[in-house]
């Protein structure tokens, strides 16, 4: 028990060893003292709360905000002290903000636990006790025997022990944990493969070493020992043996894989970031904002209570005669009087901080988020997927962002590969209607119109047809990309019931083309590929593939002719074919990848070589040495593919277009016009990268692209950035783009951090290549951190991007075909990439330009409210008599001045999203904060203390030197006075929201004129009936009486005259001698549209 409260607490954590031992289907050894291992269950959690915690850490979180904290100080003071006003006028608008936040907050995170539930409750088969068991997913245990169908979701990471194949083999997509929608294949040891029945599955006696968690998804080293007829058979276990949980079985009917990692521990989630609280920038700026309020109201209580004591250092003022101290007044201590005091005038002007202005945000930013899901411009209806909003808190941060961070699979592009043009034997080739036309001849030339290839061009689509990890599914005949057969040709053959799956997407397309072409990959057995030649059937034998990698970027395949011989055919980058070719058109063939490259096109060089009988069993006997060698093994593979894959005969190059997503350059151009950086960040190979790069304008022609690649070491990525640098510098071109992979990355950000941020700064596009998903959020973290604290946004679409999209300011996940983790992790969410601009452009601006307005203006109208009642102390003693009655103080922030500013805040428009979206540019004019700084916050601080000595003194001096303003003769009275005050403050308040508004709608005519209305209306009201649950009845008839004076109207036309006049006169002036970008674009864009469509096309909902 003391154990497990130390692992709970984080003193004892349950890895105690680098590796861990599972026994398969847990079945552990029965002799010694054998102590299982502790494992994480398989719970997955996205929340935040558990129901024990969230209130005292939802109460935590809230009361960080200063303005809540400061209340319930005021609060608790006012309960302990005798105070001006009723705890009640603190207490309850307090109480109000935290619970409606509390709800907000408890909602959204109820939702991502249903969500989790659904998960963690999904239905899966385990093997206990003999038979096939259905359970929930969360019971799933470390060493349980788990059976996955056709179709579904890898529950756990797992080492797969059999399939329904013979070879032990299965297919799996990945697109959820990195964004590609093409097969991949994963393999059994031979010992556990013919295990493929329950029964077998039981009588197992295996045990499984491996090392400890850990988030790189591309590493997996273990071993597993296999015990049979009392001889353990240990096999090596590697990536390709392991199971990844998010990804889906395909082609396949079923496996049975042991679970090794589980719930938290799987490399999915541990390549999840811990969630948590993001706040927008306009929060920070209110915060500032707050902080400098109570130093204004600090400074206030403490200069009345001074001014208090030095007023009654005289005695007629310490203790007049209408006003006699008792005996416990008299010998209280002063300093407690003078704490007292201080208290008492801190509660008196408290209203300088506004606590209403977190419920109208809290309001504005959920009302306000529902326009992005009713904006029918967002809405995909080839998908029927609108834009979600999952996190309303940061609706104002999409209007200034900096730094877009995007992945590129399923993001950028459609991840659909389409066979364009080739290169064979240095003759350039484009596909016609499911032939080979040579460049400059058309399909009805004579040398085009045969569909038979010959010699190298044979040679050529035979190589691209074998040489791939392609799988074939005929089980399938109505489930063809697109909905139709793109490989039915005259071509002597038929495909309607076959389908291919690849591990690159790239495979796929050449296969399809060979295909069309007339060279069809019809068949894969276990070692045997079948091709059908124009109709000819073909057998090869397989005897060797050997697999992609990072470091030798191309594959093989080794086969057996069916004459007899034997060939390697191999396909991959041009950097990694060229040098090792040794026959063929090789300048020639560079020259037309470059060519392929420069469109955009993704390119592949292919080449063979013939072995002799000799030297094939030299190469079979180093790969079969290589492959069973327990200790690096990684290495003398490579020492293997290095010696095979060499004395090529080049054959040709090919180039497949990876489509891109509709309106991506566009949109990549929009945002950069705008001001904000693009970086794309991803997993995907060098060249490929490059190649998209170019395709959806990430990189222009012109651009001078800079490369920090394959960085072997500290110093040579130290030297290396200092070239860049200096190239930079030297180099008079007005843009560069930087490419980096993630091994130069890792070695820059360790301790290169300065220089690498220094180089990137000065780009104008930065491509990531080879990115881990956790290297992703470090690249956003860098720059998040930076000194400029620029504001980042992260957009992916797959589980690989969910940490980046944690870590980012604003984190967006696209609804991809497959995985739902970005989505869920995301603060909000769009179907396509080209939904970012308006996303940005539109609502950002929007949203920012009206919270930004309604902070000001909470800070200006409470200056207005409370200066008065600090002037007010001058002329009572500093006795802390209120200015304004208890209903009114109470009423201010909450009836009277309240919803004006809320619709102002859900409806203006300073120009028509239709000119947001045009010009760009315009983004600019509201970048780093603009509109909430210190100079704007100076302003608006100094216009309400200027209003408010206007309101005071406007109507002293009218009601000064005992005027007689009624028709009778009498005078006004204190609270008459007060009233006066406060009833000029209103209209002059809602007049200068009026004077703010450039968008117009009826709502906002009603609750303008309305509040004003409203405010007349109930002084009428509540001044003239006398209410019995009352202790004073001060207000009787007061309101009635001030506005039968005609001097009280006049006095009222007067100041607000004269406190608005001004400000028109300012405006006017500063248009016209000074006006902004936006200015110049409100007439242009009134004349686009009427108010109505505007506010129709906007706010318009789903249908």
């Amino acid at each position: 028990m003391l154990r497990w409260i130390r692992q709970q607490l984080g003193f004892d954590p349950p890895h105690q060893s680098e590796t861990r031992t599972i026994y398969v289907a847990n079945r552990f050894p029965q002799h010694g003292h054998y102590v299982p291992q502790r494992f994480a269950d398989n719970r997955i959690i996205s929340s935040k709360y558990t129901i024990w915690n969230f209130v005292p850490k939802n109460l935590f979180e809230q009361f960080r905000r200063i303005a809540n904290f400061y209340f319930l100080i005021i609060f608790l003071v006012q309960l302990m002290i005798d105070t001006p006003t009723s705890p009640v006028t603190s207490g309850l608008p307090l109480f109000f903000v935290i619970t409606v936040t509390a709800i907000k907050q408890g909602y959204e995170d109820w939702l991502r636990h249903k969500a989790d539930n659904e998960v963690n409750g999904a239905p899966v088969f385990v093997v206990r006790s003999g038979s096939l068991v259905q359970t929930r997913s969360k019971n799933i245990r470390v060493g349980d025997i788990v059976r996955v169908a056709k179709d579904e979701t890898f529950p756990v990471d797992l080492v797969l022990l059999s399939s329904d194949r013979e070879d032990g083999t299965c297919h799996i997509t990945t697109a959820s944990l990195d964004g590609e929608t093409n097969l991949k294949t994963h393999y059994s040891v031979a010992e556990t493969a013919v295990c493929q029945s329950v029964s077998q599955l039981e009588a197992l006696q295996a045990v499984v070493e491996c090392q400890q968690p850990e988030a790189d998804l591309y590493r997996f080293v273990g071993r597993i020992t296999v015990t049979q007829h009392g001889e353990e058979i240990v096999r090596p276990l590697g990536p390709e043996n392991l199971l990844l949980r998010g990804a889906r079985l395909k082609n396949t009917k079923e496996i049975f894989g042991v679970a090794v990692y589980t719930g938290m521990e799987s490399k999915m989630a541990l390549n999840y970031k811990c969630k948590s609280q993001k706040r927008s920038a306009v929060e920070k700026s209110m915060n500032t904002f707050l902080i400098i309020y109570l130093g204004i109201l600090l400074f206030e209580a403490i200069l009345s209570t001074i001014l208090k004591y030095a007023w009654q250092a005289e005695d007629k003022w310490d203790e007049p005669f209408y006003n006699q101290k008792t005996e416990q007044e008299r010998n209280s201590s002063p300093i407690l009087k003078f704490i007292s005091d201080f208290l008492a005038f801190l509660v008196l002007y408290n209203f300088i901080i506004p606590i209403s202005l977190y419920v109208t945000v809290e309001m504005q930013k959920f009302l306000g988020s529902f326009f992005i899901g009713w904006d029918l411009d967002l809405y995909h209806e080839e998908s029927d997927q609108k834009a979600q909003v999952n996190t309303s808190d940061l609706n104002e941060e999409l209007g200034q962002v900096e730094y877009v961070f995007t992945d590129k699979t399923g993001t950028l592009t459609e991840n659909e590969m389409q066979f364009r043009e080739c290169s064979i034997n240095g003759t350039k080739y484009r596909e016609v209607n499911g032939k080979l036309i040579p460049e400059g001849m058309t399909d009805d030339s004579p040398d085009g119109s045969t569909p038979h290839l010959i010699g190298d061009e044979l040679l050529f689509v035979k190589a691209v047809s074998l040489c791939h990890t392609v799988q074939i599914s005929y089980d399938q005949p109505d489930c063809l990309v697109g909905g139709g057969d793109p490989f039915s040709h005259a071509n002597g053959f038929s495909s309607t019931h076959m389908e291919y799956y690849a591990s690159s997407p790239d495979e796929k397309a050449l296969v399809e083309a060979a295909k069309r072409i007339g060279v069809a990959f019809t068949c894969c057995n276990g070692d045997t590929m079948e091709i059908k030649t124009f109709g000819k059937s073909e057998r090869y034998k397989l005897l060797h593939v050997l697999e992609f990698d990072a470091n030798r970027r191309r594959m093989s395949v080794i086969l057996q002719t069916p004459s007899g011989g034997t060939v390697l055919f191999t396909k991959g980058a041009e950097s990694a074919v060229l040098p090792f070719a040794t026959g063929g058109e090789i300048e020639k063939t560079r020259l037309h990848v470059d060519e392929f490259a420069l469109k955009g096109l993704r390119t592949l060089v292919v080449a063979c070589r013939h072995f002799s009988p000799e030297e094939y069993d030299d190469v079979d006997r180093r790969l079969n040495a290589a492959r069973t060698a327990l200790q690096q093994r990684e290495e003398r593979l490579q020492e293997a593919f290095s010696y095979i894959e060499k004395d090529l005969q080049l054959l040709g190059a090919t180039g497949v277009e990876d489509k891109l997503q509709d309106k991506v350059q566009e949109t990549i151009e929009a945002l950069r016009l705008a001001g904000i950086k693009v970086w794309v960040l991803t997993g995907d190979k060098h060249e490929t990268a490059v190649s998209v790069s170019l395709s959806c304008g990430h990189f222009h022609r012109t651009m001078n692209i800079l490369e920090l690649l394959q960085q072997r070491s500290d110093n040579e990525c130290a030297e290396q950035l200092r070239i860049l640098a200096r190239r930079i510098k030297e180099d008079h071109v007005i843009q560069h783009g930087l490419v980096v992979d993630g091994a130069s990355l890792s070695l820059a950000l360790r301790e290169h951090e300065k220089l690498f941020m220094e180089v990137c700064k000065n780009c104008s596009a930065v491509l990531c290549c080879r990115m881990a998903p956790l290297q992703k959020a470090k690249v956003v973290r860098l720059l998040k951190t930076s000194p400029e604290k620029p504001i980042t946004l992260a957009i992916g679409d797959g589980a690989n991007d969910v940490s980046m999209i944690q870590e980012a300011h604003v984190g967006i996940g696209i609804m991809g075909k497959e995985g739902r983790q970005a989505v869920r992790n995301s603060d909000y969410a769009i179907a396509r990439f080209k939904f970012l601009a308006k996303l940005l452009l539109v609502h950002g601006h929007f949203y920012y330009i009206r919270i930004a307005t309604l902070v000001q203006y909470f800070f200006y109208k409470n200056v207005c409210f409370i200066t008065p009642q600090f002037l007010y102390q001058f002329f009572c003693l500093f006795s802390q008599q209120t200015l304004y009655d208890s209903v009114y103080l109470t009423l201010y922030n909450i009836c009277f001045t309240s919803l004006p500013i809320l619709i102002y805040s859900l409806f203006e428009q300073l120009v028509h999203p239709h000119v947001l979206q045009n010009k760009p540019g315009l983004y600019r004019d509201i970048s780093k904060n603009s509109l909430l700084s210190f100079r704007t916050f100076l302003y608006w601080t100094l216009l309400g203390f200027c209003h408010a000595f206007v309101f005071f003194f406007g109507s002293y001096i009218l009601m000064g030197e005992d005027t007689t303003l009624m028709g009778n003769g009498q005078m006004f009275g204190n609270w008459t006075f007060g009233t006066l005050v406060f009833t000029v403050m209103v209209i002059t308040v809602t007049l200068k929201l009026a004077l703010e508004t450039h968008f117009w709608t009826w709502m906002n005519h009603f609750v303008t004129w309305g509040s004003i209305a409203f405010y007349f209306i109930f002084s009428l009201f509540y001044g003239g009936i006398i209410w019995p649950f009352l202790h004073t009845q001060d207000m009787y008839f007061v309101f009635v009486q001030l506005l039968s004076s005609g001097s009280a109207w006049f006095a009222i036309i007067i100041i607000v005259i004269t406190c608005l006049f001004p400000d028109v006169v300012k405006k006017v002036f500063y248009r016209h001698l000074q006006p902004t970008s936006t200015q110049k674009s409100q007439p242009r864009s009134r004349s686009l549209v009427s108010c109505q469509q505007s506010v129709s096309n906007f706010c318009r909902r789903e249908i």
